[in-house]
């Protein structure tokens, strides 16, 4: 009952918080001239979040999992830092999550999701995410909802640059460089990231006699991220870039806490080289725009485990490696001959190449296949008068010689109240998601014959913004719907192993609140506070399935991992210089099993997580200079998210932050 009172509370502070303007990374505001809320004539009817600079910005250890945690109602379920962390969109799984990074879709095609922890927020200038049928405009396969990703040419002119150092609890430490130049046509940026650490933690188990004080095991991590992009502008109308992204990820995967020898020596070892590189060309005219993308992306990434039982049954127990190909191309444009209508077509293509191998103890089971994936895209928008508006979708999507039924999204929003933006808004649209290569080839049990994934969508929400010299405050609530059929599970056969089948039909839906409040306090005062909420039902409605089909007890019951309710606030109070910034998190209780066991070693109680830092900003003549201390988990939570790897308790990090003055793009 606390729990649900909580998340209530965190609810009604979403409906009065919102947005403001971060001046650079190390978090000081400026609140200034009141803005004028415009609607792009593109986002008529959907329903989309936009993070901000203050967010993104906001810490170099964050991922944009963090973020994601810290500032949406997406629940990002994670093993901790540096491992995997995956999300659930509106309830649905980490497949129906489709990510874009400059267009590029991110999700592999070998395990349909995408890890979030290997996406350093300080390696993205734009985050959104469209919500339900809004991820139909950005791509197919998106039955919870879609994120795009995207960089941006520097902005300031001349040389620039930015370090940062943090050095944090366990041994960890953070170097982020970043170095820009702006000039007449050509610009450049290139961004280095760099994380270590032992991330040996100590906890109480909970699940041994005694709950004795344990370190956690093998969860050591090297992070190395550099992002180029080189952009060039001829004249006027046209704009050419190259992106190129590569990242090493060295990392352990937390030994399992029921492991019960103390000198237990298994080691789970992750390692993965990804790079991903765009060349773009885009053409802005009066009523035509025109772009077009080539790609390409290359992953290795391979899993060793060496499991310990005893001194002489120490062994290789898996070792498998996968190698992906992917070529991407991409051509749009957009019509618009007035100021009321849109016309857009967008076509790309992705051909991907699959080497997968494990060697299980004397076993070795591979494949090798390719594929060729087609989306194309038709949007029509029209704004009838200046209230009312309306937008069609139609989508299409081809896999090797298979294609999924169109993909129609409809969308509609109404300015109830024009001088406070009220806007009433609601979107329907029927999506379907294609299986992976996994789903489809994986040695042993892949499932070739298995149908795409469908869902039907449709949220009524509102919205507004309201602008003054001192404050804006703007605030959005949404109710969904969705159902999705032949929901693809994997699943123990007769064979002795797991395979894929589509068994689930589940139906989701839940309320969405979102805000956030910027105010100019006067005499140097700012105020600074965002807020969501999120309550989500997310039900299995299939047939009974398993050798006791008639008492199936995960039939009516909550998805696994989903929790009901989560709310997450940031607040931050700016004086001068100084900045103070106040983290709060919340999920209610999880279930880790489909039947919903409320025994205590199968459910994931709630939590809440609290974050403080303390930032201090000195400006000389030669450089600005940062220093900020963070408090992570506050009052020394004890907490999972996942069954059998327990968090971090309260840990500290100090951030160095340089910022030299030697050029007019540095003021």
């Amino acid at each position: 009952m606390k729990s649900s009172r909580t998340a209530f509370v965190c609810g009604l502070l979403a409906l009065t918080a919102v947005s403001a303007r971060a001046v650079d990374s190390l978090r000081m505001y400026e609140l200034g001239e009141a803005v004028v809320l415009g609607r792009n004539i593109r986002d008529i009817g959907v329903t989309k979040t936009t993070l901000d600079t203050v967010a993104l910005r906001d810490n170099i250890t964050n991922s944009l999992g963090d973020v994601l945690l810290q500032n949406t109602s997406i629940f990002i379920k994670s093993y901790g830092r540096a491992t995997m962390s995956s999300a659930s969109f509106r309830g649905t799984a980490p497949s129906h999550t489709q990510v874009t990074w400059n267009g590029i879709k991110m999700n592999s095609p070998m395990l349909g999701m995408v890890d979030f922890s290997l996406i350093p927020s300080f390696f993205v200038d734009d985050v959104t995410l469209y919500h339900g049928a809004g991820s139909v405009g950005i791509t197919g396969g998106g039955l919870g909802g879609a994120i795009a990703l995207g960089t941006n040419a520097p902005i300031s002119k001349g040389l620039g640059l930015n370090f940062i150092q943090g050095i944090s609890s366990y041994d960890t430490y953070d170097e982020f460089l970043k170095v820009t130049y702006g000039g007449r046509k050509w610009q450049s940026s290139t961004r280095v990231s760099y994380a270590s650490s032992d991330n040996d933690f100590k906890y109480k188990n909970y699940e041994k006699d005694g709950y004795p004080i344990e370190r956690n095991k093998s969860g050591q991590f090297n992070d190395l991220h550099i992002l180029q992009e080189l952009y060039y502008q001829p004249d006027e109308k046209n704009w050419l870039s190259l992106t190129a992204w590569y990242l090493d990820a060295d990392r352990g995967v937390p030994i399992i806490n029921v492991k019960y020898d103390k000198d237990d020596a298994s080691r789970n070892d992750h390692r993965e080289q990804t790079l991903r590189t765009v060349a773009a060309w885009d053409r802005y005219g009066d009523k035509l725009t025109l772009g077009a993308k080539l790609g390409y992306v290359y992953s290795n990434m391979r899993f060793h485990f060496i499991e310990d039982n005893g001194p002489e049954a120490q062994g290789e127990t898996l070792n498998a490696q996968s190698f992906i190909h992917t070529g991407f191309a991409n051509f749009s444009a957009d019509y618009q001959p007035t100021k009321n209508f849109l016309l857009s077509f967008d076509l790309s293509a992705n051909v991907h190449a699959v080497s997968s191998e494990q060697q299980k103890v004397d076993t070795v089971l591979s494949y090798d296949k390719s594929r060729a994936e087609i989306s194309a895209l038709l949007t029509a928008k029209y704004r009838f008068f200046d209230r009312l508006g309306v937008g069609v979708d139609l989508r299409g999507d081809t896999y090797g010689r298979k294609a999924t039924p169109l993909i129609p999204a409809g969308f509609v929003d109404y300015i109830l109240v024009p001088k406070y933006n009220v806007v009433l808004k609601a979107s329907a649209a029927r999506n379907y998601r294609y299986p992976t290569m996994n789903d489809l080839y994986f040695l042993p049990g892949g499932n070739d014959s298995l149908s795409v994934e469908s869902g039907f969508t449709y949220d009524v929400g509102v919205e507004f913004g309201i602008h003054k010299e001192k404050f804006t405050l703007t605030g959005e609530a949404t109710w969904y719907d969705s159902h999705i059929k032949d929901w693809i599970v994997w699943l123990p056969d007769h064979r002795g192993f797991w395979t894929p089948i589509n068994v689930k039909k589940v139906h989701s839906s839940g309320i969405e609140l979102r805000g956030t409040l910027s105010a100019d306090l006067g005499r140097d005062w700012g105020m600074y506070l965002h807020a969501n909420w999120g309550w989500t039902r997310s039900i299995n409605h299939g047939e009974p399935f398993g050798v006791s089909e008639g008492v199936d007890e995960s039939i009516g019951k909550q998805l696994v991992y989903v929790p009901e309710f989560s709310s997450a606030v940031t607040g931050c109070l700016t004086w001068k210089d100084w900045g103070f910034t106040y983290k709060y998190c919340y999920y209610s209780e999880r279930f880790a099993t489909s039947s919903n066991e409320r025994n205590r070693l199968y459910l994931v109680l709630p939590y809440h997580m609290n974050d403080i830092s303390l930032e201090r900003k000195l400006r000389f003549g030669f450089a600005d200079i940062s220093l900020k201390l963070a408090v992570n988990n506050l009052f020394d939570e004890e907490y999972i998210s996942v069954l059998g790897y327990p968090m971090a308790g309260r840990n500290y990090g100090f951030f160095l932050g340089i910022t030299p003055k030697w050029g007019r793009g540095n003021k």
